[in-house]
């Protein structure tokens, strides 16, 4: 006979360029990402983050909000990018190759 299922620690991470983040959350072994951000948004009042629509993961892996994660995760809320860092890398190589003529 086993007894009631335990619940799953995860930790929800979000940094800035000022400042990094980390509420850790308890949830029910069912709980997926969606869950885990509304439990580390009561823990953040006041704290500016795009809880509804930011792309979301886990160690780095992007997923969906309907991911369920395990005990220990780490879900990361990723900021969008100011420029594409591929294009950047154009056209800084672009500009060094003019300066080499």
């Amino acid at each position: 006979m086993s007894g009631p299922a335990r619940a799953k620690r995860c930790l929800v991470a979000y940094a800035t360029r000022e400042r990094q983040y980390l509420w850790a959350v308890e949830l029910p072994p069912g709980a997926d990402v969606a869950q885990a951000l509304a439990a580390a948004r009561h823990l953040a009042p006041g704290v500016d983050v795009r809880w509804d629509d930011a792309e979301v993961g886990i160690f780095g892996e992007p997923c969906s909000r309907s991911h369920v994660p395990r005990d220990g995760d780490r879900i990361e809320i990723y900021r969008p990018l100011a420029e594409d860092p591929r294009q950047a890398r154009r056209e800084r190589a672009r500009r060094t190759r003019g300066r080499g003529r």
